[in-house]
């Protein structure tokens, strides 16, 4: 069986996995430096690969210095930036305005299709831009409705709102960048260089902050939080994730992480009671129908 024919699918389940990780886990670790918190993650899951990769590190030999400053620009947005600003996002808002923070996944498109055009020179078919477009007006509409989003609910808002922007930008870099990473290297190898890259910038990061004496603050549930992060929406996300992206084009795959958002979505109707209006419901199907035309796209976008 071509698993590779349904890269896309190992995209959304990657996403959606990220969602369920923003609204059932992550809220749980709020309370803890965000530097630490990002730094214990990214740790944690390196340490779990690394047993399993250590026979494999004869293999980045082969990779050029322009690799190495791609899987580190990787890691610097995607692992430590990008994520340190939705962690932070999610904390400002304390997980209940979550609105605001998934408009992240509005912009992210924008800002990767724009980049893998500049950089990866992908040019996808008309029909592309369509489906792309009609995808974030899904997602708006899923979030929220037809109303305007409201940032007068306090200054934590509006600060949760520029950190969302920096985590669109890093997320929608990160994706870029994590295609041409993968050019000369297989995606279970780049999921292990991702992580652990980035786990020693966090740490240097942590140092910096004077955070690291606060893992003593860590609690025995969060310790156990951190482990269901490692092992379910951590490392095999990411492995999914880049799975999928070494098939498909960056543009494609950036509609495909759409799913984060609306995993989240429905994770709070379903979980929290947090019931959606019919406009939101019609945002729902128009971001399915959407997404499923893009991925029809993509033989044609590689």
């Amino acid at each position: 069986m071509q698993l590779y024919k349904f890269a896309p699918v190992f995209v959304i389940i990657g996403a959606s996995l990220w969602g369920i990780d923003g609204i059932l886990l992550r809220p749980s670790l709020y309370g803890l430096p965000v530097v630490l918190v990002v730094f214990i993650e990214s740790t944690i899951i390196t340490l779990i690969l690394t047993p399993f990769f250590i026979n494999k590190l004869k293999n980045l030999k082969s990779l050029k210095l322009k690799d190495w400053i791609v899987f580190g620009g990787v890691a610097l947005l995607g692992g430590a930036v990008g994520t340190m600003a939705i962690t932070k996002a999610l904390f400002y808002v304390n997980f209940v305005n979550l609105s605001i923070v998934i408009l992240i996944q509005k912009l992210q498109p924008v800002f990767a299709i724009t980049l893998a055009s500049l950089f990866l020179h992908e040019r996808p078919p008309r029909q592309f831009f369509l489906w792309a477009g009609l995808a974030i007006v899904g997602a708006y509409l899923m979030t929220f409705g037809v109303n305007i989003p409201n940032l007068d609910t306090g200054d934590k808002t509006v600060v949760a709102a520029l950190f969302a922007l920096l985590a669109s930008f890093s997320f929608g870099s990160s994706t870029v960048l994590s295609k041409r990473a993968l050019k000369n290297v297989g995606f279970e190898l780049g999921t292990y260089i991702r992580f652990t890259i980035t786990a020693i910038i966090m740490f240097f990061i942590v140092l910096s902050f004077g955070e690291l004496n606060s893992i003593n603050k860590i609690s025995e549930n969060q310790a156990i939080i951190f482990i269901f992060i490692a092992l379910i929406t951590g490392g095999p996300a990411i492995f999914l994730y880049y799975y999928g992206l070494k098939h498909i084009s960056a543009s494609v795959s950036t509609i495909c992480e759409l799913a984060f958002p609306l995993t989240a979505v429905l994770l709070e109707y379903f979980i929290r009671g947090n019931i959606l209006g019919s406009v939101q419901w019609v945002g729902v199907l128009i971001l399915l129908f959407s997404i499923v035309r893009v991925s029809i796209l993509k033989a044609s976008m590689k």
